[in-house]
C-alpha cells in the first residue's frame, strides 16, 4: 500500500480536491490537535473514515466549516440560540449540534438526526475546507481510546498508508478540544466542556 503524501501547511492545498471528491481521507491541523477530513456527503468515505478509526458506529462524526455561509447545507434548523452563540464564539473552540441536513449520509449522525459543526479557530483548517467547496469532517487524528496526534508524526505512526494526505502543520497545542452544546432548542445544553468554558455558555 503507498504511503502518504505531505503538503506543507503554507503550501497550496488544491492538489488534495481530487482526493476528497473521490473519497479519500486528509489529515489537517486544527486549533488543539490534528483531524481526519473526508467528504462528509459521501457514505463511502464516512465509512472508510470509521473503519480505520475503530469508531463505534453509535458516534457521530462533527463537521468543520470554512466559512458560516457553509452551515446551511449541513444543518436544517439554525435556531436564535444558535445564532447567538456564532455571534459570540465563532471561529473558534465551539462545536454546535444543529438538526442535521437531509443531504448528510446516516452514519455520519449516527442516526440520531442532529450534527455537531463548527467553524474553527484555525486558519490552515478554514483553508482546508474553501479550498475544498465543503464542509469537512473534523473526528480526531487517532485510532478510537489512543490520545489525539498533536504532531504529524503522530498521525503517520497512527495512519500511514490508511489515509492518503497529510497537511504538515508541525506541532499543535493540545488542550481540551471544543466545547460541544446542543444548540436545538431555546436553551443550550453542554454536552462537553472544552476550551470554552460551560459558565461562558450558559449566562
Amino acid at each position: 500500500m503507498p504511503g502518504t503524501s505531505i503538503i506543507q501547511a503554507q503550501a497550496d492545498y488544491s492538489g488534495a480536491t481530487e482526493v476528497f471528491r473521490a473519497g479519500g481521507v486528509i489529515a489537517y491541523p486544527t486549533e488543539t490537535f490534528y483531524g481526519l477530513c473526508v467528504d462528509p456527503f459521501n457514505e463511502n468515505a464516512v465509512e472508510t473514515l470509521y473503519q480505520i478509526k475503530g469508531r463505534p458506529l453509535s458516534s457521530p462524526i462533527p463537521l468543520i466549516i470554512g466559512d458560516a455561509g457553509m452551515l446551511g447545507s449541513v444543518a436544517s434548523i439554525i435556531t436564535p440560540l444558535a445564532h447567538k452563540l456564532i455571534q459570540k464564539f465563532w471561529p473558534g473552540p465551539l462545536t454546535l449540534v444543529l438538526k442535521a441536513g437531509p443531504g448528510l449520509p446516516l452514519r455520519l449522525t449516527a442516526g440520531t438526526g442532529t450534527i455537531g459543526v463548527r467553524l474553527s479557530g484555525s486558519a490552515l483548517a478554514q483553508r482546508l475546507s474553501k479550498t475544498l467547496s465543503s464542509p469537512i469532517t473534523s473526528t480526531s487524528a487517532n485510532p478510537s481510546g489512543r490520545p489525539p496526534a498533536t504532531r504529524p508524526e503522530e498521525v503517520l505512526s497512527y495512519f500511514d498508508g490508511s489515509i492518503d494526505i497529510l497537511i504538515d502543520g508541525v506541532a499543535l497545542k493540545g488542550g481540551k478540544g471544543s466545547t460541544i452544546v446542543d444548540a436545538t432548542g431555546e436553551r443550550p445544553i453542554v454536552i462537553r466542556e472544552g476550551e470554552i468554558p460551560s459558565s461562558l455558555i450558559i449566562e
